[in-house]
């Protein structure tokens, strides 16, 4: 039997597509995988920052596309890449949510100096305006600037002295096998709340194929879904962008069943963060009821921001990002 996967040229985006068909391929021998690789604008446009050129759903609508139009079967993302203010193309859903990986930032250096150990003035990389906003209540004194291309481009720009420090992902470090050998600090939830989606691969595919789905249904990691659902209709209900900074992160007790969901909302030329949780304690008894209450927690997070403020403060940074691209270009 064989399955194409279509997936990014990258090569953090084909180490995480091959490590899950490997899990694939060792629970079904007879399944051949067949790499459909795909160069997406996002991949070829690396000198402008991602909202400039439209944001991170750059970096799924082409590979999403080879699925929708039959070249593969399904695709493998990184979750934090496929956008939640928007739906998915027609017949298209997320059909499997692989085991979560770290979802924390790490922040590099080379000299594992940690980030208030910073000397003020220091130029620190990130392609986030959700790290800089966060980053920036410990540390205003900090020179924030765009990174942009893949991992090894950007420790690169590390070792050579362009930046001071960097900011990256740790679950494509871990995958890369790239960060028990750099000086870093784990960037803990309360110094810089994770990305929506953060550390998560999501396996993409015609919602009516239901021969592979069952087919992956044993790679789905029920915990991933309920922070999934959580986190994803906190974005979806505050309809933010790329550029707006904006965090949100769940956590599940599998003992006791609480689950909690922290949210952000910052400003991009101003200081003013708006930040809120909540929890619940789950007590559907099917998989479905239980995501459904995932997602009204994450409804509930959003409404207390929204309250608070934050479609304000999202319309002003928006606004102020389009003023920075304007002024850019």
């Amino acid at each position: 039997m064989k399955l194409r996967v279509a997936t990014r040229r990258s090569n953090l985006a084909l180490t995480q597509m091959r490590a899950f068909t490997a899990q694939l391929v060792a629970l079904h021998p007879h399944v051949h995988v067949e790499e459909v690789h795909v160069t997406t604008l996002g991949d070829r446009v690396t000198d402008k920052p991602l909202a400039a050129i439209g944001g991170k759903g750059l970096f799924v609508s082409e590979v999403e596309a080879c699925v929708s139009r039959g070249e593969a079967d399904f695709a493998v993302h990184s979750l934090k890449d496929v956008p939640g203010d928007v739906e998915l193309a027609e017949g298209m859903a997320l059909v499997c949510l692989p085991l979560r990986e770290d979802p924390h930032d790490v922040l590099l250096t080379r000299d594992g100096i940690d980030l208030m150990s910073l000397t003020a003035g220091a130029r620190v990389g990130t392609t986030s305006l959700r790290r800089v906003a966060q980053l920036h209540v410990q540390r205003p004194d900090l020179h924030y600037a765009t990174l942009r291309g893949n991992v090894e481009t950007r420790l690169s720009k590390l070792d050579s002295g362009e930046f001071d420090a960097i900011v990256l992902a740790a679950a494509g470090l871990r995958r890369l096998g790239l960060l028990g050998s750099r000086p870093h600090q784990v960037l803990d939830r309360e110094l810089c709340l994770p990305a929506v989606g953060q550390g998560t691969l999501a396996v993409e595919a015609r919602a009516d194929n239901r021969a592979l789905i069952d087919l992956l249904s044993p790679l789905e990691d029920p915990t991933t879904r309920l922070v999934t659902e959580a986190e994803r209709e906190l974005l979806r209900c505050l309809q933010g962008s790329c550029r707006v900074p904006l965090a949100g992160h769940a956590m599940l007790d599998a003992v006791s069943g609480r689950l909690r969901l922290d949210g952000f909302v910052g400003g991009v030329e101003t200081d003013e963060t708006l930040a809120g949780c909540s929890e619940i304690y789950l007590k559907g008894r099917t998989p479905e009821a239980r995501c459904e209450e995932a997602r009204a927690l994450g409804r509930e997070v959003a409404e207390g921001l929204i309250a608070r403020g934050a479609q304000r403060l999202m319309r002003e940074a928006e606004a102020a990002v389009l003023r920075r691209e304007r002024t850019s270009n």
